[in-house]
């Protein structure tokens, strides 16, 4: 792709933005554009770093369309079916993006992760393993490094562990040397027009495989196991029900290919749903060369990532984890499940269109004994959980996060455990999931062990 003499939109200044922008600039491009609904005055400092001359910024940023760009850059956040790109594209404009760009200039072999839920505990054990093996290897896409400032470290010996999201699958061309598919359900259809594209963009992960290539598929998960017609690579499975080619679970045990990895007891992250995101993560780095001794020393060391139900405090005998990255009731299931002790559950937030009707039935079936309601959804979660029967306590609507960590703090007993594990997205009330997480901890590290609200 010539840069030098084109002219070149950049959709978004985030990380991936600023990602692209410094590479552009290093290939000797001139005229760029950058376009964010951010105003001048919160983007400031990221324009004058990068040196970026051309801007359109704030609420009107795409006022004057997208005419007359020869490459348009853009970021996950926008959209294809984005009525200025639908535009521009069929004016003749090449529609890219930095995951397409890098998929097309990395000299390394590439596992990419996906799925509804797991891809980051999954990409960074497969990343850890594969260290752990004595392997070149990098973290990148939605965690780890920024994809195209990888370019440089990359050669044909060095492995790259890419986290995609279905925002940065849609319109993929290509696909990774090891595709590995997670569970999948509906997610996203507040960005996505229907489950069938949301679908179809996972799809792209495996969809232009080759016949040297692995798929690792979850043979649990319906979806999933039906994108092996989709590929001609060879296909493998991981499944925390039943034995399979691949990896897999049988009488608390992990199995990989019939070599014992080890027991469930023994793994120091919690939840069920965790043991497919290692036997899918275990088969992967299997395939890409590592040895089974490393797969064992990783997997059972390995405490998971933060806000992913990860344990913050105990404070007199009530212990409080943070599971904010959980923004699909399909999550907050599996996190429910991951406790037998009472379970104060602080839910709610931002809509994404989600179906709430089995996690109200979880709720009312579990040992949830008190529900904290916050955010936009919270009249949904609690139409469909006293629809199910739930007899434990509601606290509706509390307050910010200093307020609903008191209430929680207020109803737990020794023996119990705080979780927040939102089933939603945190936009209404917090910058993101992580800032929601972080403002969980950081209430719930101002309690005073001497205190009882």
């Amino acid at each position: 792709m010539d840069l030098k003499n084109k002219k070149i939109a950049v959709l978004g200044l985030g990380i991936e933005g600023e990602d692209v922008c410094r590479y552009l600039m290093s290939q000797g491009a001139k005229d760029i554009t950058v376009f964010d609904q951010k105003t001048p005055e919160e983007l400031n400092e990221k324009i004058k770093k990068l040196r970026i001359a051309n801007c359109e910024l704030g609420p009107n940023y795409l006022k004057n369309g997208l005419r007359g760009f020869d490459i348009i850059f853009r970021s996950p956040a926008f959209r294809l079916s984005l009525p200025e790109i639908v535009e521009a594209k069929n004016s003749g404009a090449v529609i890219t993006s930095a995951t397409k760009l890098f998929f097309d200039l990395c000299p390394a072999k590439i596992i990419g992760v996906t799925g509804t839920k797991g891809k980051g505990t999954t990409s960074t054990l497969i990343y850890e393993i594969l260290k752990k093996a004595g392997k070149k290897v990098f973290l990148a896409g939605n965690i780890g490094e920024p994809m195209l400032a990888l370019l440089p470290k990359l050669d044909k010996k060095s492995w790259v562990v890419l986290e995609l999201s279905s925002f940065q699958l849609q319109d993929l061309e290509k696909s990774p040397h090891i595709a590995v598919v997670l569970f999948i359900t509906s997610e996203h259809l507040d960005y996505h027009s229907s489950t069938e594209e949301y679908v179809q963009a996972k799809a792209n992960l495996v969809r232009w495989q080759k016949e040297d290539d692995f798929a690792v598929l979850n043979a649990d998960n319906q979806t999933s196991s039906s994108f092996a017609s989709l590929t001609p690579a060879k296909v493998y499975y991981f499944s925390r029900e039943k034995k399979v080619n691949g990896a897999f679970v049988k009488e608390g045990h992990i199995y990989l290919f019939d070599k014992l990895i080890g027991p469930t007891s023994k793994l120091q992250i919690l939840g069920v749903h965790n043991w497919e995101n290692i036997c899918a993560a275990s088969t992967a780095a299997f395939l890409a060369g590592a040895d089974l001794n490393s797969i064992k020393k990783v997997v059972f060391s390995f405490k998971g990532l933060e806000h992913r139900l990860e344990f913050v405090r105990e404070i007199r005998g009530a212990k409080f984890y943070n599971d904010s990255f959980s923004t699909t009731p399909e999550t907050t299931i599996a996190a429910i499940r991951a406790f037998s002790q009472p379970i104060i559950l602080i839910a709610g937030g931002s809509e994404k269109g989600s179906d709430y009707n089995q996690l109200g039935k979880e709720i009312s079936q579990s040992r949830v004994k008190t529900l904290i309601l916050i955010g936009k959804t919270a009249p949904k979660i609690k139409k469909v959980v006293q629809k199910s029967g739930f007899r434990g306590k509601i606290i509706y609507r509390p307050g910010g996060m200093k307020e609903i960590v008191k209430k929680a703090f207020a109803e737990a007993e020794e023996g119990d455990v705080v979780l927040l594990s939102p089933a939603c997205a945190s936009f209404d009330m917090f910058e993101n999931y992580k800032d929601r997480g972080w403002q969980f901890k950081k209430y719930v590290w101002e309690i005073s062990e001497k205190s009882r609200p």
